[in-house]
């Protein structure tokens, strides 16, 4: 890169000044968006899939808030996963989490009343999206 020259020959030095901070701001804009940037994790899409299952369909017995505590929770035993629990969210693989999604609780040895949601099985976005969405409930 060339920077403008005094009658002298010598670089313009508020020129030189100006010129580092932006490069060295256009290098580092670059390697955040080619790292994934600050927000890691699923897509957008995926993160917007896995609200839409969650409400439509998990808080049902999930409740809004992931405690367990939906509308259909009442008649349930035991009761839905409470996706607070620390120690159950340190327990599980996402891998895991998807499989029973998928499965459903009888097929994995849980609860028959956690239905199995095959049809996810072929939605990588709603699957990513869930996972992302029941770690949420951690944080």
């Amino acid at each position: 890169m060339s920077f403008p020259r005094a009658r002298d020959g010598g670089i313009i030095p508020a020129m030189e000044r100006l010129w580092k901070p932006i490069l060295l701001g256009a290098a580092c804009t670059l390697l955040v968006a080619a790292c994934g940037g600050e927000d890691s994790g699923p897509s957008k899409v995926a993160r917007s899939r896995g609200e839409q299952v969650f409400a439509e369909t998990c808080s049902t017995c999930h409740g809004k808030t992931g405690i367990g505590d939906g509308l259909a929770a009442a008649a349930l035993d035991p009761k839905p996963r409470n996706y607070t629990d620390a120690a159950w969210q340190a327990s599980v693989t996402d891998d895991r989490i998807k499989e029973i999604i998928v499965k459903g609780g009888e097929a994995m040895g849980l609860s028959v009343g956690m239905p199995a949601h095959a049809h996810l099985k072929n939605d990588p976005d709603a699957l990513e999206g869930l996972v992302w969405k029941i770690r949420s409930f951690a944080e």
